[in-house]
């Protein structure tokens, strides 16, 4: 009789232990969907087929770092990079633009953004679960054995370029250089990789490829993560200028106004508007504090960090509610006193932050900075960035076009 009862008991607890397997599968299940793949019309197979995730039960701070092109983001990334209890990526992003943008017309169709922000978001969420074979359906060509050595720009990555996941000749606490990394460390091991960031406390990601913070509304809300975004802006005259320097080709146009001082009748004007228009719509979601976005947002100027950087990022870490690494406050004193001439590749970090933060001002014609200030006039009065009234005005560095203003959280 004693026997029979022990049967009866274990067969109960077996029964009890595979319906709260079935209940909880189905619950991770349904939260992990993949629209941006049906949209993109890409085979669903890792959506399918990959680990699922329930709750974001460790509470890992993830950090979204929101910005566009030329406004100080790989300065800010490295802010993270350096803390060693961060996992940071850098622009992982460009894999799904670089995949998908092929398969739509422009990429600037509603279906398009739409298809490219579904995906963009499911790669996020699956990156913050440290579920990096998720990235293989953006990857070309695709990776064998879950290596590869197509990583977008490995090597600003300092996990990815250190012990384990790489492991080079030299010292155990050796740190590569961006360009070393990529010729020292070889293919890189997905699954070696995933380890390393599951070990860490927090995940960081960079990106210019998302338009505005109401795309990432869905992320923001997702229980499973603790997702704060960092909107990082700057003056709209000041990445023009930037922009017109880095990419000679594609900015041709405004380098010939300023060469000649007539402006070309094709002149592609969405080059500075769309950046204009961009930032206003983010920014003011972001500082009205909707309930789905309070606590999860934080505006920096680019402005304020190149005047203060190890103020400003104490700000920025206090906000996260993250401890501030030693390495962090280091790699701040030793990238933002040095010099100018130093800072010339144009991703580089090493530089005089606060004179960087000038340039443009030396960089453009006072006409080309009236037409900007006209076509971008909301967001410069939005961000506190003060109109240059004359030529002499824009080029006295001793007249500051910065308005001192408080956007801390």
């Amino acid at each position: 009789m004693q026997c029979s009862w022990k049967a009866v008991l274990l067969l109960a607890l077996a029964s009890i232990a595979i319906q709260y397997t079935a209940i909880r599968t189905f619950t991770a299940k349904s939260f992990h969907t993949c629209p941006g793949l049906a949209e993109a019309g890409l085979a669903e197979r890792l959506c399918e087929e990959g680990p699922t995730f329930a709750y974001n039960l460790s509470r890992k701070t993830h950090i979204l770092i929101l910005a566009t092109t030329r406004s100080g983001s790989s300065f800010v990334g490295q802010l993270f990079n350096q803390h060693l209890d961060v996992f940071y990526l850098f622009e992982p992003l460009y894999h799904v633009q670089n995949t998908l943008i092929p398969r739509f017309t422009q990429g600037k169709s509603p279906a398009d953004r739409r298809g490219l922000l579904g995906a963009s978001r499911d790669l996020l969420r699956s990156l913050y679960d440290c579920d990096l074979y998720f990235l293989e359906n953006y990857i070309k060509p695709p990776p064998v054995n879950h290596t590869t050595d197509r990583i977008f720009r490995r090597g600003a990555s300092r996990v990815l370029c250190s012990r384990p996941v790489c492991d080079p000749p030299g010292s155990a606490d050796l740190v590569l250089e961006e360009g070393d990394c990529v010729r020292k460390c070889g293919v890189l091991n997905l699954t070696v990789a995933a380890e390393a960031c599951r070990e860490r406390s927090h995940v960081a990601i960079k990106t210019v490829r998302v338009p505005e913070v109401n795309d990432l509304r869905a992320l923001v809300e997702d229980p499973r993560l603790n997702l704060k975004v960092i909107q990082l802006v700057r003056d709209p005259r000041g990445i023009l200028a930037s922009r017109s320097e880095t990419f000679r080709d594609t900015y041709r146009l405004w380098r010939l106004w300023y060469g000649t001082g007539r402006k070309p009748y094709n002149l592609d004007v969405t080059q500075l508007t769309t950046v204009c228009e961009d930032f206003s719509n983010s920014v003011s979601t972001g500082l009205t504090r909707p309930p789905w976005l309070k606590g999860k947002y934080m505006l920096v100027r680019y402005e304020d960090l190149a005047r203060n950087p190890m103020k400003k990022t104490e700000e920025i870490y206090g906000f996260l509610g993250i401890p501030l690494d030693s390495h962090v406050a280091r790699w701040i004193q030793n990238n933002t006193r040095g010099d100018p001439a130093l800072g010339k590749h144009k991703y580089g970090t090493v530089r005089n932050s606060a004179a960087t933060a000038e340039k443009w001002r030396f960089r453009l014609s006072y006409d080309i900075v009236a037409f900007a200030q006209n076509a971008c006039q909301r967001v410069l009065a939005q961000l506190g960035y003060k109109m240059a009234t004359s030529e002499e005005e824009l080029k006295n560095p001793s007249v500051s076009l910065v308005e001192e203003r408080d956007f801390r959280p």
